[in-house]
């Protein structure tokens, strides 16, 4: 099990959280009900892990996951892309059978 950050991701995240001050303690990866095919990825900065969290490490940043939403992500490679004046976070997800056409949700099976 494992969610992991390429190299631009995590300095993007290691960016904000000097940004933002301390009391961070790493970047938390949820999903969501959402959109047409039924799930979406949700990223926040989190403070702590609770006792339902699986915590990883990846480049020098802590990503935390709910237990409950790893059957979902487990696997999940985290990129940041930026392109011309636009720049996101993009997840490369194993467990991914269809994706909306906006590429905004996604279902698992």
């Amino acid at each position: 099990m494992s969610i992991t950050l390429t190299p631009p991701a995590a300095a993007r995240v290691k960016s904000h959280l000097q940004s933002r001050g301390g009391g961070l303690r790493g970047l938390r990866l949820s999903v969501k009900n959402s959109g047409c095919s039924g799930l979406a990825y949700h990223l926040d900065y989190a403070r702590e892990a609770g006792d339902a969290d699986r915590v990883f490490e990846s480049r020098g940043v802590q990503v935390i996951v709910a237990a409950a939403d790893l059957e979902f992500i487990d696997g999940t490679e985290i990129d940041y892309i930026e392109d011309g004046l636009s720049a996101a976070f993009h997840f490369k997800n194993p467990n991914v059978t269809e994706q909306c056409g906006c590429g905004e949700s996604f279902t698992v099976n």
